[in-house]
């Protein structure tokens, strides 16, 4: 096997409110050092290009997730059981008590609902003109949506549920202050998840309540069902808000790109797999490393974390054409891995796509040119977002 000196310590730290603001030279500068480098910042492995990303999340077996994903061991083993941190074959059967209200299939039961409320929304925007992408495009789906089918009470918890999935997912980041902020309102969210754990809180015929009145009947481990309401919760609102205000933004700033849609909508699924390749929502999480293992030649071993980049491996030079190109027609756009890959792949990205492409969908029916000003972006440990993005919209008049 290789020394393991050929993995080069590097200094670079992509947890820099500089890196956070403005990942993409940093992550070039990770690429270019080697396919493995060393964090000496946070004394973990990290892999920034494609190819090694995309082979560590398919080696489930090597690379695990059920000591945790994130980068701080503390909240690792605070985090362990739910379907995100967990490995087969405990996951598959965790995972699929939430997976089958995701599903592609089970989209087709709601996409008339979905469809029609982004008609609504795109239509409420455009008689505004001027709005805010962030607050009045990519929080109001979401917040409308996912709360409703999961059943969630309409005069209590919503507001928080954006504050708690994105205290959640700063906790997969350094124990920084991000984190430690955030540490509160983990506590408000495990309290509330519980709460609504129990039979009579959550709506009749909803997701969520079909699981508790399944754990009333012996089917699913009472202890289970906070962390299945909390897989369903965070995964569809932090990741939703960053993708389709990131769609905005990517398409009022490329207005080739926005023209080529409009006039062939047959291109939406490819340009929302556009938009999540070249502004991923999620940075990436970590890995621990079950046995002595190589990847892309680099020595790993037993007991090591390595931090897995899919921001940075979605811009791989080595594996994408033009990879800084925004192109809603990329040959192979397909292959992103903002998602995530493999079986631990997001579980709601099948609520993703149908939100994201009804949207787009809603824009070609009613916008005729979309102006934006220039983003602030979120500091966030997990999530790559915009804070706020002034837009206005020119709605059709044929």
């Amino acid at each position: 096997m290789t020394s393991a000196l050929t993995i080069p310590q590097v200094d670079l730290d992509p947890y820099t409110d500089e890196s956070i603001a403005d990942p993409y030279p940093l992550y070039e500068a990770l690429r270019d050092a080697a396919p493995v480098v060393y964090l000496t910042a946070h004394q973990v492995h990290c892999a920034a290009r494609y190819d090694e990303v995309y082979a560590a999340l398919h080696r489930h077996d090597t690379f695990v997730s059920g000591e945790g994903v994130g980068l701080t061991d503390t909240l690792n083993k605070a985090q362990k059981g739910s379907s995100f941190t967990s490995d087969p074959p405990y996951h598959a059967y965790v995972r699929g008590l939430v997976a089958r209200h995701l599903k592609p299939r089970a989209m087709a039961d709601i996409n008339g609902y979905v469809t029609s409320w982004a008609d609504r929304l795109v239509q409420d925007l455009v008689a505004r003109k001027s709005f805010d992408a962030v607050q009045d495009f990519a929080v109001a789906f979401p917040l409308a949506v996912v709360p409703d089918l999961l059943g969630w009470p309409e005069d209590e918890g919503k507001e928080r549920l954006l504050a708690w999935a994105s205290a959640g997912f700063n906790a997969f980041g350094p124990m920084n202050d991000r984190t430690q902020a955030g540490l509160p309102l983990l506590g408000e969210m495990a309290e509330f998840l519980h709460r609504m754990s129990q039979p009579g809180n959550l709506r009749p015929g909803s997701w969520g309540a079909e699981l508790v009145s399944e754990a009333r009947e012996g089917k699913i481990e009472d202890k289970l069902l906070p962390g299945l309401l909390g897989d369903f919760l965070a995964p569809s609102m932090d990741t939703s808000v960053s993708a389709l205000s990131s769609m905005l933004w990517l398409l009022g700033t490329h207005q080739d790109q926005w023209r080529r849609l409009r006039e062939d909508p047959s291109l939406i699924p490819s340009a929302f797999n556009e938009i999540i390749r070249l502004e991923s929502p999620l940075r990436g999480f970590t890995r621990y490393v079950a046995e002595d293992t190589e990847l892309g030649g680099a020595p790993l071993p037993e007991g090591s974390r390595v931090l897995l980049l899919f921001g940075s491996a979605n811009r791989d030079e080595r594996f994408w054409k033009s990879p800084e190109s925004f192109d809603i027609a990329r040959p192979g756009a397909a292959q992103h891995v903002g998602f995530g890959h493999g079986i631990h792949a997001c579980v709601g990205q099948a609520l993703s796509r149908l939100e994201g492409q009804s949207l787009l969908a809603a824009l070609v029916r009613h916008v005729d040119r979309i102006e934006v000003k220039e983003p602030s972006w979120r500091l966030h440990n997990t999530i790559r977002g915009i804070e706020r993005l002034d837009v206005t919209f020119h709605g059709r008049t044929s």
